[in-house]
């Protein structure tokens, strides 16, 4: 659909405020949408798709206010505009409890308000993880709640110069992360999902016959949970030739994966089953922070972010909140042999 003059809606590049620049490149890139309805906007996001998911990749983020996107449905519908392959959550080995309110969109973390979500790109502890993310935030928070990103290229360059050993050991060691899965879904953790929805199975030779294709390791427990470990995955990854990323949950689990199940002093240790030394962790923190670009999110906002290139994590918040997610482009990782 066109406009009444019949010149096709175009979005507006615009400033973010706390819009960070990194040599040529802003994080995020960010499009203001003038006027119009959500016809038009999927019409001028399927015109602008390879534009887009070239955006995505150089800069990390790509930053849509304005545009006029109400419900799932809408957001459905801006995302079919990318023609990207939908990647279900059904199919991922997240531990996060989510809730489809499509069928390629669904709530982003179930876990309580109170609870935070350290820096992480999604899935990075799995041997499936998806290229693209986009998010939408359907009911702002009353106070808090913003997401914050984070570019890893730009991190893994900092640490490289920071911490020279123990990127040098991320590169050649890979990691494991363990984590214990409930029997149920347990919706008062930020890991919560069950081992039966995480695996796609209903009974326990199914789960061993999945894992064991997946080369985990595992173990069952007295109440019914499933303890496993992931064979080694990358912690570094090369996006491009010379581009390199700090691809990873370390900081996430190193710092976030306890509930009544899990704890943290056993998340996660290098390929080589040798422990992480905290400074270094403390180290990626404190410039993870520094790099921060957090998401202050409205009603009606989105953004589609490389999950190759930009992490994210959520703050708390208070009131009720709903942003919703969708995944795109599943990729297998490469094991790392330590």
């Amino acid at each position: 659909m066109t406009t009444t003059n019949s010149v096709p809606t175009t979005a507006i590049p615009f400033e973010i405020p706390g819009q960070q620049k990194f040599g040529n490149s802003v994080f995020p890139y960010a499009f203001r949408w003038p006027d119009g309805n959500l016809t038009e906007a999927v019409a001028w996001v399927a015109r602008q798709r390879e534009e887009l998911l070239r955006l995505s990749t150089v800069h990390g983020a790509v930053f849509f206010r304005n545009f006029p996107l109400k419900t799932a449905e809408d957001f459905d519908a801006l995302v079919g505009g990318l023609q990207i392959e939908n990647f279900p959550y059904c199919k991922s080995l997240s531990n996060a409890v989510r809730i489809n309110r499509t069928e390629r969109v669904f709530t982003a973390n179930e876990a309580p308000p109170d609870v935070s979500i350290f820096y992480h790109h999604e899935m990075a502890q799995t041997p499936l993880y998806p290229a693209k993310i986009l998010f939408f935030c359907e009911l702002a928070a009353l106070e808090g709640g913003a997401t914050p990103t984070c570019r890893s290229d730009i991190l893994y360059e900092r640490l490289k110069t920071a911490r020279p050993q123990f990127i040098a050991d991320c590169e050649a060691k890979g990691l494991r992360y363990t984590n214990v899965m409930p029997d149920e879904a347990d919706l008062n953790s930020g890991m919560g999902r069950s081992w039966k929805s995480t695996l796609g199975v209903t009974t326990r030779e199914e789960a061993e016959s999945r894992l064991m294709g997946l080369n985990y390791s595992w173990e069952w427990l007295d109440n019914g949970c499933l303890k496993s470990t992931t064979p080694v995955l990358p912690a570094v990854m090369e996006v491009s030739p010379g581009r390199k990323t700090f691809f990873n949950q370390m900081i996430a689990a190193f710092c976030g994966w306890k509930d009544s199940r899990n704890d943290i002093s056993n998340a996660i240790r290098f390929g080589d089953g040798t422990k992480l030394n905290a400074d270094d962790v403390a180290q990626a923190i404190r410039l993870a922070d520094e790099l921060t670009f957090d998401v202050q999110w409205q009603t009606g906002d989105a953004v589609l972010i490389d999950n190759t290139v930009a992490m994210h994590a959520r703050r708390t918040f208070r009131g009720p909140r709903k942003v919703l997610a969708s995944l795109a482009e599943m990729r297998t990782h490469s094991f790392v042999t330590p």
